[in-house]
């Protein structure tokens, strides 16, 4: 099968070395023909790069670069079966890149888009045969991370569906389903990461040295909340949660921070601009953590339970399976255990306790109980009983 990738970005690029590895022809469409360059020669340097430190062969290095050609226009699309949209986050023009595409493919191609935040149900309405359309969604960088959420939309033809999470697995990655809701699974779960660490700094209960301490020494994640926001860009991170507070109608669940936004307007967005929440500039100096271990644990709880609440209602309203929801959080973010069978092992009560302490200190909406939890509770069950 042939695959086409519209978009030669990082994602673009990132996702037709991953179909190329797997033994697929790939075409990779740009509009921009500066960025078509750019991607082959990036492309051709990471291969080179991963040739050198032995983790591929120089012939197999040849064979995926081989495989992948850039080209400057969609019409080239007409003999794939699969075609991935990976370009701007902007529904009107996603739409219109959809009417083209469908034109052009042929009739049984599975038309995807790698949107991480836009209704999938809208870009396949601009289709004459919207069963064939479906969300397909990488992380960045798509070679390295495993999962992938595939996403119908309520259109999608459940053969289409089965189609692709096969095509996806068959490409060694984890496929897990998710319903065509703002933010899917990880982006949605993983929004009191950031969230709920901005409201604390906010408070002024512990700085930001302080709680990423927490949360990588006694919470066990690989990075801090503010540390991971500078590295994915603060100006990104907030559109993200700007994007699912408006979808979700203005839900305080996920309403964004003022100090964040502030940071991306002064141009602070982290490492690659050089200061974010840290300053990256050589010999800089950043705050020590205070390392009182009673405090650690009253923000890394108070974090860890909002993120469980989180997935407790994606669970409650369907979104995705128990199961998919820990591998998404475990594969999608790297968090060091399924938040559902993290509720578990610290206790489905003690989770409502918290979260019911949290209501009546502020009482806010932002803080109220998942009912599954909290019917959970009443009857004593577990997640993974």
């Amino acid at each position: 099968m042939k695959i086409g990738i519209l978009g030669s970005g990082s994602m673009g690029s990132g996702i037709a070395q991953v179909a190329s590895t797997a033994g697929h022809e790939v075409l990779v469409s740009d509009t921009n023909s500066a960025a078509l360059k750019l991607a082959q020669k990036n492309l051709l340097k990471i291969l080179n790069r991963l040739a050198e430190k032995g983790n591929i062969d120089d012939a197999t290095a040849k064979s995926i670069f081989g495989r992948v050609y850039f080209v400057d226009n969609m019409p080239a699309f007409a003999e794939c079966g699969l075609v991935i949209e990976a370009i701007v986050e902007d529904l009107a023009i996603k739409k219109s890149v959809f009417e083209k595409l469908e034109a052009i493919t042929p009739k049984d191609c599975i038309l995807a888009t790698n949107t991480s935040s836009l209704p999938v149900a809208a870009i396949a309405a601009a289709c004459e045969q919207p069963e064939r359309v479906l969300g397909i969604h990488f992380f960045n960088p798509a070679p390295l991370m495993k999962l992938v959420e595939i996403i119908p939309a309520i259109q999608t033809g459940p053969a289409v569906v089965e189609r692709a999470k096969m095509l996806i697995e068959s490409w060694d990655k984890l496929a897990v389903l998710a319903k065509d809701t703002p933010g899917f699974v990880v982006n949605r779960v993983a929004r009191p990461f950031y969230g709920e660490a901005l409201r604390i700094l906010e408070e002024g209960i512990a700085d930001v040295a302080t709680i990423d301490w927490a949360m990588t020494e006694l919470g066990g994640f690989r990075m801090g909340p503010f540390t991971l926001m500078d590295f994915i860009g603060n100006d990104v991170n907030y559109t993200v949660t700007e994007t699912v507070f408006r979808a979700f109608y203005y839900d305080p669940r996920y309403k964004p921070a003022f100090t964040q936004k502030r940071l991306a307007e002064a141009g602070w967005l982290g490492r690659k601009s050089g200061h974010g929440f840290y300053n990256y500039a050589e010999g800089a100096q950043n705050p020590n953590p205070a390392k009182d271990k009673k405090l650690g644990k009253t923000i890394f709880y108070r974090i860890l339970v909002m993120l469980i609440n989180e997935a407790a209602e994606a669970l409650y309203f369907n979104i995705a399976s128990r199961n998919d929801i820990d591998l998404a959080m475990t594969k999608g973010v790297n968090y060091p255990k399924g938040l559902l069978r993290w509720a578990d092992e610290i206790g489905i009560a003690r989770c409502v306790k918290m979260m019911d302490a949290l209501h009546m200190e502020y009482l806010e909406d932002r803080y109220r109980c998942s009912p599954l939890l909290r019917n959970m509770a009443r009857e004593g069950k577990e997640f993974y009983g």
